[in-house]
C-alpha cells in the first residue's frame, strides 16, 4: 500500500503529475509540483480542448484585480469558470486557482466541483501548506469530489478524483482504513475507465493498485484478511497489463509509467524487458522534480541489472 500512497501523492503535484506529471506536468510535480495533469492540461489544450486567448486572459485579470476574487455574479457562466480554471491550472496557479474555484463550493455542477477537489488537494501538497491545513484541505478534496459525484454520476473525472481524495484521507485515518478503502478505490478508477477508456492516468492508476497489492508485505496482508471475507489480491502480470494499456492509450504520457513498466517486468524476472523500459524512463525528458526523480530511481535500478 506504501506504493499507491507515494504514486498517489506524487501522481498529482508535481511543479510540473501525478494521478500531476502526469497528472502532476501530474504529477504532483512531485508531491509539491504541478504535475503531469498541468501539463497534460497545456500539451492537449485540456480534455475540453480550450486555451484562454489573450483576450480571454487579459479580461479575466481585470475581472479578478478588480473583484479581487471575490463573489462572482450571477451573470458569471460555468463555462467562463471552466475556461479560467483550465488555463490557471495549465500555467501551475495553484493558490490562484483555489481562490477561483473554492467561491463555487456550493455549485451544483459537478465540472467546477471535480476541479475543485483537484485544487484543494494541489493546494494541500505545496510545501507552504501548513499541516493543519493540509489535513483540512485533503478532507475538502473528498468531500467536494464527493458531491461531483452526487451531482453527476457519469462524470469520469469525478471517479477519478474521488479515488484519488479517498486514498489521501486514509492517510490520516490508518493503514486499516487504507486498505479498507482499497476495494473503493478501484472500483472507482474503474468507473472513471468505463467513462473514458482513453484516460491513460487513470489507467496508470490501477496498475499502480495491482502493482501495490501484489508486493504488499505479510503484515497488511493480514490485516485485509481481518477486513474482507476475500482479501483484494493482485499479481505483476495484471499490474503489467495496465502499464501496457495506459502506454497504448497515451504513449511516453509519463515517466513514472515507463519506470513502473521496467519494474514490474524486473519482479518477473524478465531483464531484457526491464532494461528497455527502464532505459526509456531514464532518457525522459525532465521537465518536473518528479521526472528527475524517475531519472534517478532507473539509473540506479539500470545499475543493478
Amino acid at each position: 500500500m506504501a506504493v499507491l500512497v507515494a504514486a498517489l501523492a506524487r501522481l498529482f503535484r508535481r511543479g510540473s503529475a501525478g494521478l500531476g506529471t502526469a497528472l502532476r506536468r501530474e504529477a504532483m510535480g512531485g508531491p509539491c509540483g504541478r504535475g503531469r495533469l498541468r501539463t497534460e492540461v497545456l500539451r492537449k489544450g485540456l480534455q475540453r480542448g480550450v486555451v484562454l486567448s489573450a483576450g480571454s486572459f487579459l479580461v479575466y485579470e481585470a475581472h479578478k484585480l478588480i473583484s479581487g476574487f471575490a463573489e462572482v455574479h450571477a451573470s458569471f457562466k460555468v463555462e467562463d469558470v471552466i475556461e479560467q480554471a483550465d488555463y490557471l491550472y495549465g500555467s501551475g496557479e495553484t493558490e490562484k486557482l483555489y481562490r477561483l474555484l473554492v467561491q463555487h463550493k456550493n455549485s451544483d455542477d459537478a465540472e467546477l466541483l471535480w476541479r475543485l477537489a483537484r485544487s484543494s488537494r494541489d493546494l494541500a501538497q505545496l510545501g507552504s501548506t501548513s499541516a493543519e491545513e493540509k489535513r483540512q484541505l485533503t478532507y475538502d478534496s473528498l468531500e467536494y469530489a464527493k458531491k461531483a459525484l452526487e451531482k453527476n454520476e457519469s462524470n469520469f473525472a469525478a471517479h477519478k478524483w474521488y479515488g484519488i481524495c479517498l486514498s489521501d484521507v486514509g492517510d490520516y485515518e490508518g493503514i486499516k482504513t487504507k486498505i479498507g478503502n482499497a476495494v473503493v478505490i478501484k472500483e472507482h478508477f474503474q468507473r472513471a475507465i468505463e467513462l473514458n477508456p482513453k484516460d491513460a492516468t487513470t489507467i496508470h492508476l490501477i496498475g499502480i493498485w495491482c502493482y501495490s497489492f501484489a508486493e504488499m508485505p505479510w503484515y497488511q496482508r493480514k490485516i485485509a484478511a481481518t477486513l474482507f471475507a476475500t482479501p483484494p489480491t493482485s499479481t505483476f502480470q495484471e499490474a503489467l497489463r495496465y502499464f501496457h494499456m495506459a502506454e497504448e492509450a497515451d504513449p511516453n504520457f509519463y515517466s513514472k509509467n515507463l519506470l513502473f513498466l521496467g519494474k514490474t517486468y524486473l519482479k518477473l524476472n524478465n531483464k531484457k524487458m526491464a532494461l528497455l523500459w527502464l532505459s526509456k524512463a531514464k532518457e525522459y525528458p525532465a521537465q518536473t522534480e518528479e521526472d528527475k526523480q524517475v531519472q534517478k530511481e532507473a539509473l540506479e535500478l539500470l545499475n543493478s541489472i
